[in-house]
């Protein structure tokens, strides 16, 4: 039997499925790229590995395993298609979802639609028993009532899935433990999702949305990963399957199918975990991820090698920038913004007439114009098309030819006539328009974290990051750019130097000053226990587990905490002071200021676990003697306009290598541009490192 050596990523996009498979015996890595199906995503995923098995010559008993990202969570919450599901709450609780914070998120809007809740009223029903604020019993749980409600919902309601959430179960479980309990003595098969177990924090109102988010999502979550490992054991895969978590670790199926809310920005965070591990390979402790695919860009902040994280997310936002249009969530996930721009993003005409390019997307089917597949309106691959950054026959390397006279034609009816201008015009128009959007977003979400954009050094990846990548950074005045080899499927990538890793939280309100040691010890005890069987799981090998503490803190009486990282040393010794002065210095990076003799406050407790990461790379062999410049072209840059440009190819460049100029580099899965005010270096891991000089004649000097 062959030893299991290889491991494959897969990340299923709005336009393509993407493939990296590293065979750590062999020291081989391979990279892959289908259109993806939306009917059946598990098809491209079947037929892209089977296409890297016979490319790299290796069999499906080889695989050890498969990590995966998804974004089925985040499209159901967004698109209401997920279960029929109830809620029990404590007496006089069921109308949380509704009530919510009571704040309008647009107080100027007088016609304001309010977010609508998951449960409906008569989906949520009241249970009598109650817990006091510090855990303890003021009124005994009705086990009765449990039964009574849970046969309703069932029996007559046809409920699929049911979430508990009681007042202060986030300090004692146990009136939730026994409704379960209940419930499962009638009905063995229904889907229960305890608030206790998915986000045992403070916040009513969060706790129970999220728990009512998990069981919304559920019985999809369930369905679309059995089938998917069917599929793979269809086609002789014995090996593991692991999922992406939203935090940036991995999981296993098991822990992912009873949370599935943890997967909520699954996908996304791959590419964020990739851009850390270039950023720890090329010394950069400052960087911004730029990640443009075919449906969307995200970007965010990596910073001393690992992406900025946040402990509460809003999904399904009604508008997209109005924070408290969505539903708040209690979950660890990356830090970034995502904006409906990428490679499809369709360009048409607002009710004013004006230019507008996406959210909307052409998607994979049918696709941008230029593809071929059924496509009328133009995108942002139509407009790169006919500006020059695109070779039409050498798209996905040879493989799929692109039609730059339909992409003319479609632009020319669609946006030149209506506007005045001609066909490249509005090609000029639509790079302009995405690109200052993609900017926007970008310096709002650095403000946000008090950023300075030209304090970092951008990496570039996605099917179409590397190929706007340079009029971004333009817009931002970021002055280097790093493009790494594989930058079309790096989020693929990102889910094998992700490491597994596992978040866990609990809730205990008390000043530091009061704190119970004891039971703050236990506390942690218990959440690194359950660290280390999880992570067990999800490793066949023995490897020492790495913990981080982190402390939820505030000032006594702010309505907001600062997420403090905690030395074990403090915990062990139970040493307030060193909590103090933990909280006043991350107190005073957030916020430039510290009050001085307030009391301060924890509400919660974190551990992060994690195991190494893998250290792989997707730089290839160079063959010697190949010529690395296969010609020129006229490309249109911002601010330059038609520049002749050389053009290389990515897989014979040599580390050393050092090209000054416009260029455009171009691999399988992606193609990178920078203009004329460049300078560019190839690395010693095949980073393309570019920097843009302030003066163009220097560079062109």
């Amino acid at each position: 039997m062959k030893q299991k050596t290889i491991r494959i990523g897969v990340d299923i996009g709005g336009t393509f499925t993407d493939f990296v498979l590293h065979d750590e015996a062999r020291g081989l890595s391979a990279t892959g790229k289908r259109l993806t199906t939306p009917d059946q995503p598990g098809r491209a995923i079947v037929e892209g590995i089977v296409r890297l098995l016979a490319e790299t010559n290796s069999t499906i008993d080889q695989i050890h395993s498969i990590v995966h990202g998804t974004t089925l969570i985040t499209n159901t919450v967004l698109e209401r298609t997920g279960a029929k599901i109830g809620l029990l709450a404590s007496a006089g609780f069921r109308d949380i979802l509704e009530m919510g914070r009571e704040i309008r998120y647009d107080v100027d809007d007088l016609a304001l639609e309010p977010v609508p809740v998951l449960v409906p009223r008569h989906l949520r029903l009241d249970i009598p028993g109650r817990l006091k604020a510090d855990g303890g019993e003021f009124t005994p749980l009705d086990e009765q009532a449990v039964c009574d409600a849970v046969r309703h919902l069932v029996d007559e309601e046809g409920i699929e899935a049911l979430a508990i959430a009681f007042l202060h179960s986030y300090r004692n479980p146990a009136h939730e433990l026994a409704a379960r309990q209940v419930v499962r003595a009638l009905y063995p098969d229904l889907l229960v999702s305890l608030s206790a177990e998915v986000a045992p924090e403070i916040r009513e109102y969060e706790r129970t949305n999220t728990t009512c988010v998990n069981a919304y999502v559920q019985p999809r979550v369930h369905g679309y990963l059995d089938r998917l490992v069917d599929d793979l054991r269809a086609l002789g895969f014995a090996g593991e399957l692991y999922i992406m978590l939203s935090s940036g670790g991995i999981t296993t199926i098991e822990d992912a199918k009873n949370f599935p809310v943890r997967l909520i920005e699954s996908g996304p965070a791959a590419g964020a975990m990739a851009a850390a591990h270039i950023a720890r390979e090329t010394g950069q402790r400052r960087v911004i991820s730029f990640d443009m695919g075919g449906t969307t860009a995200k970007m965010c902040l990596v910073e001393d090698y690992a992406p900025h994280i946040k402990h509460d997310f809003e999904a399904g936002r009604l508008h997209r920038f109005k924070q408290g249009s969505g539903l708040p969530l209690k979950v660890t996930v990356v830090d970034m913004i995502e904006i409906g721009a990428g490679g499809g993003s369709i360009a048409g005409l607002d009710a004013l007439g004006l230019l507008k390019v996406g959210p909307r997307s052409a998607g994979s089917v049918p696709g941008p114009v230029c593809y071929g597949r059924g496509g009328t309106e133009p995108t942002v691959t139509d407009a790169d098309l006919m500006l020059g950054y695109l070779d039409p026959a050498y798209f996905l390397g040879g493989e799929m030819g692109l039609r730059d006279t339909a992409a003319g034609d479609a632009m020319e009816s669609r946006l030149g006539r209506p506007l005045g201008i001609d066909a490249p015009g509005a090609a000029r128009g639509i790079q302009a328009v995405v690109n200052e959007s993609m900017a926007g977003a970008t310096r709002m979400h650095l403000a946000e974290n008090g950023k300075d954009p030209r304090d970092y050094t951008m990496i570039a990846f996605g099917g179409a990051g590397p190929v706007h990548a340079y009029g971004l950074a333009k817009l931002l005045k970021v002055r280097q750019l790093i493009v790494p080899p594989g930058a079309g499927v790096i989020s693929a990538f990102g889910f094998l130097v992700a490491p597994p890793t596992v978040d866990f939280v609990r809730g205990y309100v008390s000043p530091v000053a009061r704190l119970d040691w004891p039971h703050v010890r236990g506390l942690i005890a218990d959440m690194a226990d359950q660290a280390r069987r999880l992570l067990d799981a999800a490793s066949a090998a023995t490897a020492p587990m790495q913990t981080r503490l982190y402390a939820d803190m505030r000032y006594v009486g702010q309505g907001f905490e600062v997420s403090v990282g905690v030395p074990a040393e403090a915990i062990a010794a139970g040493d307030g002071g060193a909590l103090h002065e933990a909280f006043g210095a991350a107190y005073r990076a957030r916020f430039g200021r510290a009050a001085q003799g307030m009391p301060v406050e924890v509400v919660g407790w974190r551990l992060s676990a994690s195991l190494p990461i893998q250290q792989i790379s997707l730089t290839r062999t160079r063959e010697e003697g190949a010529e690395p410049l296969r010609g020129h072209r006229r490309v249109d840059f911002p601010d330059f306009g038609p520049v002749d440009t050389a053009i290389y190819d990515r897989y014979a460049l040599a580390p050393g290598m050092r090209i000054v100029g416009a260029a455009l580099f171009e691999e399988r899965e992606s193609t990178f541009a920078v203009g004329p005010d460049c300078v560019t270096e190839v690395d010693p891991h095949g980073h393309l490192i570019t920097t843009i000089v302030a003066d163009a004649g220097t560079a062109a000097g």
